[in-house]
């Protein structure tokens, strides 16, 4: 074809439905529409392009100046010689142009041959190198182009001609203006296919390719015609006409590449470009299980990139196979022909690609297997590459059959799809790791479950168009324990059981959560509040029942509290968050005995309370709501007073005596106890002060936070204080609770290593009640362990508990510490820890908190009645 040839693709098709394989993208209606539509518009060219020639043939007569009769099979092979230098320029819209030198033989057909004759070279070459390459489908549809090509090219210099007024012979514009007038009729055509095959092409696309294929025709038939002039006139100047020809062909080599390369670069961007934009699309939403690796199919997308690919190779058909899982066969998009019925790749040998390059086939070269494998593709020739990321599989792409007329696949399309194939490659694989991020921004990693982002997302949608929802919350009041007494890889066993079991009892569809420990949370859609009841009853017996952690069996205890969407406050219908906290307060009130508690609107004061608390603590400081009291601790059997306890106190102005069980967890919990340790030590430190200022050596014992043993920069700003206040490091012990070191010991004993490295006395407060403490007890950094008031007050009555408090202090004293007992209330109990050999005793027997005032007042009484005792005993010495 002279210019440019049109190569319409044909209907662009989806994939064929296969017995073993599955497909994403089955033929459409409208694809077969199309190819309807198509076939027609081919016979019409056909018949126009046979009904031109034969009115040209007998319009115009040959007149040349040669008549031998090997010039038509020169002609020919000119003809096909002029198409292997071809320039390949593919457009979008599904037509692949070939600017070629046909030019040239063809303008020097004008002078030697007959129009018949230079018909029949164009059109014979034409189809048999289509019928050599098994380019079936478009042999017709070509066929008809090629008539039409030369017919008009000869039409248009016979006008021409005779407009010039010289019928005799063939002057030079008019064989020029004939060779141009190919390139434009085969464009005509072609952009009839494409109003046929319903695609769109911008008209200013239209005009910069029709004026590109004019520039290239003009200079291929000026050339082509000076050197014919040249040559007929100058024999001898053939040599130069040749110079000129290489030259001119390595300028097109040399503008294929470039050209080449921009459009390569363009279809990497836009395969690139298309995954990253189909993954987005999908970033918003919580991770499904079919997106969990980031290869979703959508149909629209990938069918978009196949088609992209296809075109840029100028492939008659492209395969994209995409493994969705492990275990799955792998999904296919088609783009182009439609693949035949029989096309049932499995483990097939195109499919069998070690590493990650691309392996081309020909049928006319291939083994066996191959051969068979490219027949049940339809496919004389394919370029097959693996979608390879860390040595696992993602998919194979496939290309098919290159549409150019003269020759097939080739080294730049190799190199192309390789690219291509590795671009794709990493743009999945940024995919998988994009669905990898949003599946555990919105998972909890231990369960799999929803976590609490992902569920406020999930449930937000059924809570809004349902009128009657239900919201539960569940704890799991054994899961601390388990952790304390197993280890936490225990406790989380026990809380992916429990997550199992809930799915289970609640079915796939319904939303459920794991908000954090062994809290869970799930959303009954069309549920009542009766139902909800007898539902959230019968969810805490099956969440109750023994739970098999290994070789034990550990007892569990489920609390249930459920709350109802018909609920409103000031007529506006809750939203997630909403119902959560409702149902969070329902479960915190399910006391002695009643495990399943329905939320009611009385509860929301806790919250309130809890709230108001919080937002005015820091004015509660600053305005003098907030004290410091002390309880004395005394040596056994001495009992000298030895040092205090700092505790805090607030006196709410609303609320009156706020206990410090109720404020101190929620402002633990908003992120203030750094606040609330800082004013407590401040205190605590003035106080030792002016005890050292009035000669009295008396340690004073602050309480501290998990919070505390978090924070890397707490030891300095103790290290501060004291130097602040200038008192001694001994004087100064922080206690600390079992369940507080053991919440995180990795991350606490830096800390109270650096403490104790300034010389801070460390107590273990609560010690008996863990269940790590003797693994730990060793590790830790400390001076003295406390023993918990419970066994303390229990030891007059329980013998258990004696035996406890007797096993705690001499292991305390076999590892060189200090023990102290909290809750002395009786006389007994101080006896019977003085006979155990007990260091320092605490509790109401001795004092309760007192405030500086009354400490002062304490402390005083205490020293007359010591120096009474004093005086007495030296009386009766003198007496």
């Amino acid at each position: 074809m002279p210019g440019a040839h049109d190569e319409p693709v044909g209907p662009s098709t989806a994939a064929a439905e296969t017995p073993n394989q599955p497909s994403v993208a089955p033929a459409s209606a409208e694809a077969r529409r199309d190819e309807r539509r198509f076939r027609l518009y081919t016979m019409a060219v056909l018949t126009v392009g046979l009904a031109a020639a034969g009115a040209v043939s007998a319009w115009l007569p040959f007149e040349g100046s040669v008549h031998l009769w090997w010039i038509g099979p020169l002609l020919a092979i000119a003809f096909l010689g002029a198409e292997q230098l071809g320039v390949n320029v593919d457009v979008r819209s599904g037509i692949s142009w070939t600017i070629s030198f046909t030019e040239i033989p063809l303008v020097i057909g004008f002078f030697v041959a007959p129009f018949e004759v230079v018909l029949a070279a164009h059109v014979v070459a034409g189809v048999t190198t289509l019928v050599a390459r098994k380019v079936t489908g478009r042999v017709l549809y070509n066929a008809g182009a090629f008539l039409l090509e030369v017919t008009s090219a000869f039409a248009v210099a016979g006008l021409v001609r005779q407009a010039l007024g010289n019928p005799e012979q063939m002057p030079w514009i008019a064989a020029l203006a004939g060779t141009l007038a190919a390139p434009l009729a085969s464009t005509l055509l072609a952009m009839a296919a494409v109003r046929v095959l319903r695609r769109r092409m911008r008209a200013g696309t239209v005009l910069r390719l029709a004026g590109r294929i004019l520039v290239v025709g003009f200079v291929n038939a000026s050339v082509g015609l000076t050197g014919y002039l040249v040559i007929s006139k100058t024999p001898g100047a053939w040599p130069i006409v040749l110079a000129v020809s290489v030259g001119l062909a390595a300028l097109y080599w040399a503008y294929s590449d470039l050209l080449r390369e921009q459009r390569d670069m363009e279809a990497l961007s836009d395969v690139s470009l298309m995954v990253a934009r189909s993954g987005r699309l999908a970033a918003s939403r919580p991770a499904s299980r079919a997106d969990e690796i980031g290869l979703e199919i959508d149909v629209g997308d990938w069918s978009t990139i196949a088609e992209r690919i296809k075109d840029q190779l100028a492939a008659a058909r492209v395969v994209l196979r995409l493994r969705l899982e492990a275990d799955e066969p792998m999904s296919t998009v088609v783009a182009g022909e439609e693949l035949p019925a029989t096309s049932v790749p499995g483990d097939d040998a195109l499919l069998r690609l070690p590493g990650a390059h691309v392996r081309h086939f020909r049928i006319t070269e291939a083994n066996t297997e191959v051969r068979a494998a490219l027949l049940d593709r339809g496919a004389q020739e394919a370029l097959v590459v693996p979608l390879r990321s860390a040595n696992q599989l993602l998919g194979v792409v496939e290309a098919h059959d290159r549409l150019s007329r003269w020759r097939g696949f080739g080294k730049y399309d190799v190199q192309l799809l390789g690219t291509m194939a590795s671009h794709l490659a990493t743009a999945l694989d940024n995919r998988r790791l994009l669905a990898a991020l949003r599946h555990d921004a919105y998972h909890d990693p231990l369960t799999g479950l929803l976590n609490r982002p992902g569920f406020r997302q999930v449930a937000g949608e059924p809570l809004r168009e349902h009128a009657q929802s239900v919201m539960l919350r569940v704890d799991l009041d054994v899961f601390s324990t388990v952790s304390d007494a197993l280890g936490y890889a225990w406790g989380d066993r026990m809380v992916i059981a429990a997550g199992r079991r809930m799915r289970d009892a609640l079915g796939a569809d319904v939303p459920l959560a794991r908000l954090e420990g062994a809290s869970f949370a799930a959303l009954l859609v069309g549920y009542g509040p009766g139902e909800a009841h007898d539902f959230a009853q019968l969810l805490r017996e099956q969440l109750s029942m023994p739970y098999p952690v290994d070789r034990l069996s550990v007892e569990a205890n489920a609390m249930v509290g459920y709350a109802a969407s018909t609920v409103e406050d000031n007529g506006q219908p809750v939203d997630v968050d909403a119902l959560l906290q409702r149902a969070d307060v329902a479960v915190r009130a399910t006391r002695g005995g009643e495990e399943v508690k329905a939320y009611v609107p009385s509860m929301g004061q806790i919250f309130l309370r809890r709230f108001q608390l919080v937002t005015q603590f820091r004015q509660a400081l600053e305005d003098g709501q907030v004290s410091v009291h002390y309880q004395p601790k005394v040596s056994l059997p001495g009992k000298h007073v030895l040092g205090v306890e700092a505790l805090v106190r607030w006196q709410h102005p609303e609320f009156g005596r706020v206990d410090p069980d109720e404020f101190v967890p929620a402002v633990e919990a908003a992120g203030l106890v750094g606040a609330l340790t800082s004013f407590v030590l401040d205190k605590a430190l003035d106080r030792v002060r002016r005890w050292m200022d009035e000669g009295l050596r008396i340690s004073v014992a602050v309480n501290l936070s998990v919070r505390n043993l978090a924070d890397a920069e707490f030891p300095g700003k103790v290290a501060d204080a004291l130097t602040r206040f200038g008192v001694p490091a001994e004087l100064l012990t922080f206690e600390l609770t079992e369940s507080g070191v053991m919440a995180d010991p990795q991350r606490a004993l830096p800390i109270l290593r650096e403490l104790h490295g300034l010389g801070i006395e460390l107590a273990v407060d609560d010690f008996g009640t863990g269940y790590s403490s003797l693994a730990y007890l060793r590790q830790l950094p400390v001076d003295q362990v406390k023993i918990d008031k419970s066994f303390v007050l229990g030891m007059g009555t329980d013998l258990s508990d004696l035996a406890v408090v007797r096993s705690i202090v001499e292991l305390g004293h076999s590892l060189g510490l200090t023990v102290v007992a909290e809750g002395v209330e009786e006389d007994v109990a101080r006896d019977q820890l003085e006979a155990m050999g007990c260091d320092v005793a605490q509790g109401y027997l001795i004092s309760r908190p007192l405030s500086e005032e009354r400490l002062e007042a304490w402390l005083q009484a205490r020293t007359a009645r010591s120096f009474d005792r004093q005086a007495e005993a030296v009386l009766t010495l003198l007496s």
